[in-house]
């Protein structure tokens, strides 16, 4: 069975390193999940997005924004040594469109399937809920699923850390 390890935390916490870190201890052989793909035009968020992978090892894998990760990462061969999916909260914005209840059963079948998976896995995800009350609904809406998002997450994981100010502190 998979190890599900969760690293949540705000902003530049430094939770994606941290994360990073642990899972090229697993092996050579991982997977880099990219729940984002940069617009073009974006020139900033492309920078970004180009620093991320190449702190990357040549050895990893990437798959970029993928609907259903556990589907795609059965797939592979040879099997993964180790997945991190980066981030949680970009997976969600992938899917505002849908209900909520569409969205909370859609990662609750990717965890059960990240729980039955040969691989170890290490989710990022941002904490959203530390700051005022959003004005508008849509950003309610987002910051609630993503706590709704998170709960779930940390539910099912073997292991959970809060990233601040470059320090973890392991929850579970």
């Amino acid at each position: 069975m998979g190890k599900i390890v969760f690293v949540t935390g705000p902003v530049r916490s430094g939770k994606s390193r941290f994360a990073l870190d642990m899972a090229l201890g697993w092996g050579p052989l991982g997977v880099y999940v990219a729940t984002y793909k940069a617009d073009p035009s974006d020139e900033e968020m492309v920078d970004r997005v180009r620093r991320h992978q190449a702190e990357r090892p040549d050895t990893w894998r990437t798959l970029e924004a993928p609907g259903d990760v556990a589907a795609e990462l059965k797939t592979m061969t040879p099997t993964p040594s180790g997945v991190m999916v980066d981030c949680l909260t970009m997976w969600l914005g992938w899917r505002m469109d849908a209900s909520d209840e569409a969205i909370l059963e859609a990662w609750k079948g990717q965890l059960a399937a990240f729980k039955a998976a040969p691989w170890p896995i290490v989710i990022v995800g941002n904490e959203v809920g530390w700051s005022p009350v959003p004005e508008d609904p849509m950003t309610r809406r987002f910051r609630d699923l993503a706590g709704w998002l998170a709960q779930a997450t940390t539910r099912v994981a073997d292991e959970a850390y809060l990233a601040v100010a470059g320090c973890q502190i392991r929850l579970k």
